[in-house]
């Protein structure tokens, strides 16, 4: 059996801190879906900024603006598509697509509000670990329609009609119990 050569090493190297990256972005949207505060701060550096337009500073206030935000909501799904990460070093540059979806009242009617959009990350490894050190929401389109929504979670219980499990906001939701 022969031994990776130099150049095979680096390939893996890079693989994996675009991994890293990725899982940061999918655990980021984990986190705001569940409304989940600490995995939140979890994926950044605790110097970290972000801008979303409506909302621009440190992560620490980020998390203060949005959870209430998130809890003005009954749902939100953040669907994250493709992908690109950059790495050089202990840096990388990231845009992801995402498609933002969210159950709020607007005007007194349950309403649908889509958002769509890209964020463009910078992330940094310290101490041999990769963190979020910026984000950047870049807004594409948006959409806002009457609620649809044809379950009656209400008189459902809480696992549904039938055998359907509805998502919940916090550790409550079934994921938290599958990745244990």
């Amino acid at each position: 059996m022969s031994t990776p050569d130099d150049e095979t090493l680096r390939n893996l190297a890079i693989l994996a801190d675009k991994q890293a990256c990725m899982e940061l972005v999918a655990r980021t949207a984990r986190a705001i879906d569940r409304c989940d505060e600490k995995l939140l701060r979890e994926q950044f550096h605790e110097d970290a900024h972000d801008d979303h337009g409506s909302f621009r500073g440190t992560i620490d206030e980020f998390v203060t603006w949005v959870m209430p935000v998130l809890h003005s909501m009954e749902r939100t799904q953040h669907f994250i598509g493709q992908i690109l990460i950059e790495p050089v070093g202990d840096t990388a540059s990231g845009e992801s697509y995402f498609i933002a979806s969210h159950a709020l009242m607007h005007n007194g009617e349950q309403q649908q509000m889509t958002a769509a959009g890209r964020y463009l990350d910078k992330f940094e490894r310290r101490d041999g670990v990769w963190k979020i050190s910026s984000r950047h929401a870049v807004y594409d389109w948006n959409s806002s329609v009457p609620c649809t929504d044809a379950w009656d979670r209400a008189s459902a219980g809480d696992d549904g009609p039938g055998d359907m499990v509805f998502g919940k906001r916090g550790d409550a939701d079934a994921s938290y119990d599958h990745f244990g």
